[in-house]
């Protein structure tokens, strides 16, 4: 299954050389979760801090499905 993923801020790093606009598309074999999205990509676990599956906050443990839009962002700092 193809799924679009999107990687922000410092996140971007991890996003193959082709990427554009900060987003990619990535073959995933059926039955794959978030989690398994974040290690093919090379992101290390803690780096995520919130998820969002076509537009709607999503967990590490949440199933993809052919043509998802996942949204990888890291901690937010500010002050």
């Amino acid at each position: 299954m193809k799924v679009e993923i999107h990687l922000f801020a410092s996140l971007a790093k991890y996003l193959p050389a082709d990427a554009k606009n900060k987003t990619c598309i990535k073959e995933l074999p059926t039955h794959s979760v978030i989690s398994d999205l974040i290690n093919t990509m090379g992101v290390p676990d803690p780096s995520v801090k919130l998820i969002f599956l076509n537009g709607v906050h999503a967990h590490r443990s949440t199933e993809l499905k052919d043509g998802d839009r996942v949204g990888l962002f890291p901690p937010v700092g500010g002050g």
